[in-house]
């Protein structure tokens, strides 16, 4: 009796037979999900990766001090979301903006990039260039931080991106005048 199925097509059930015995034998496997890293974790690591890259021990995450964030973040999210004035804070504070959704890690990530125009051994940063926020980040004294962000809807409609604002606040603050931050 004449074969209905070519040589090559041979092939194809015999490929297809190996590997549902390879499938039912070896069954695929995967990697267990990881756990996603809590919003304190995102801002905490890279302060903390900071810190410790100028010999400065890791801050702590404050429940009070992330209220006190929050609580200031919600009341700039309803009057235009611009940066808070916080010159008669008792904390030291760091605040980004950007016009799209930036993450936690990002913010942080914006302020130590300042780092590269602070030179330690005169206590200065370079002309024309902003330190501040990267001397609060690694300021030894500050121990523990509170962090939040809110987003910003586009007042110009159209489908135009929402803006991010996040704020960090630092016990005790730092940036004192004449003292070095580590």
């Amino acid at each position: 009796m004449p074969s209905l199925l070519s040589p090559c097509s041979y092939c194809l059930l015999f490929f297809y037979f190996t590997l549902l015995a390879t499938t039912a034998v070896f069954p695929a496997t995967s990697a267990p999900p990881q756990p996603q890293a809590t919003i304190s974790d995102q801002f905490l690591t890279p302060h903390n990766q900071a810190r410790a890259a100028v010999g400065v021990g890791p801050l702590q995450w404050s429940k009070n001090l992330t209220l006190s964030a929050s609580q200031i973040t919600n009341a700039q999210q309803k009057a235009a979301c611009g940066f808070a004035n916080l010159n008669s804070s008792p904390y030291g504070a760091n605040q980004a903006w950007a016009s799209y959704p930036m993450g936690p890690a990002e913010a942080v990530g914006s302020w130590v990039n300042q780092g590269k125009y602070y030179n330690h051994t005169s206590n200065t940063c370079a002309q024309g260039q902003e330190c501040g926020t990267y001397t609060q980040v690694v300021w030894r004294s500050s121990v523990a931080i509170g962090c939040a962000q809110v987003t910003c809807v586009s007042k110009a409609g159209g489908g135009a991106p929402a803006a991010t604002l996040t704020l960090c606040v630092y016990n005790p603050h730092g940036n004192v005048q004449g003292q070095f931050p580590y």
